[in-house]
């Protein structure tokens, strides 16, 4: 089961590093602030540090470099690279709200797998993207908090497992981690750049004077940053 579920996020991440080498999706890389050079970085530290040993962070956790610490990184240097102050606190409460709603749809669930209808970590994935772009608005906010909430939602699962008294290891971005992290976050950008695309198209069609629709707002061309 574990072989299957990490083939699907090797999957989706090669997909993506062809869309990138073949020029398609440049105008989401550009609303990340990404290069192609650097998503397509990502993409393959993503897919090498899945094959790595997990690294022990101490008290039972464990780490997994392409499933949490290489994301983690891109969710830091894509935070560092928002537009202004408010839009980072977006993200972050949404990864919040992010984790919040993925514990609840975790917890709720079935014990049994077979009692789901879909794979309990590609429903979570789905749902952090879902949850991510409502509540990230821009490209960005929405990309760190499908992935940002699903990591925070690993990381209260462990607290919760010490609160209870049970000493079991932790381990962040590991075993089926990978797919819930790839899917949220690419559904998250794939919502958001499709509706955003759709209430740019409307905006411009009824604001023509040279205002735009951007980081969820409509703004006027003189505030542009």
């Amino acid at each position: 089961a574990e072989v299957r579920t990490l083939s699907v996020g090797l999957i989706l991440l090669i997909v993506a590093g062809l869309l990138v080498l073949l020029g398609v999706g440049q105008r989401v890389l550009d609303k990340l602030r990404l290069t192609d050079k650097q998503a397509l970085l990502f993409i393959a530290l993503i897919i090498a540090g899945g094959f790595l040993p997990e690294i022990p962070l101490g008290g039972g956790y464990f780490i997994n470099v392409g499933g949490a610490l290489i994301p983690l990184g891109l969710c830091a240097y894509l935070l560092v690279r928002c537009q202004s102050w408010q839009e980072r606190l977006r993200a972050l409460i949404a990864s919040l709200v992010t984790a919040v709603a993925v514990y609840a749809i975790a917890r709720f669930s079935p014990d049994e797998p077979e009692a789901i209808w879909i794979d309990p970590n590609y429903l979570y994935g789905l749902a952090a993207g879902v949850i991510g772009y409502i509540f990230g608005r821009s490209r960005r906010g929405a990309f760190i908090a499908g992935v940002l909430g699903v990591i925070l939602m690993d990381v209260w699962q462990g607290i919760e497992l010490r609160m209870n008294g049970i000493d079991q290891a932790v381990h962040l971005g590991g075993a089926g981690a990978v797919d819930v992290v790839v899917i949220s976050g690419l559904l998250a950008v794939m919502l958001s750049e499709l509706i955003g695309e759709i209430l740019e198209r409307a905006a411009r069609g009824s604001n023509p004077r040279g205002r735009e629709f951007t980081g969820g707002e409509i703004i006027k061309e003189g505030r542009r940053k």
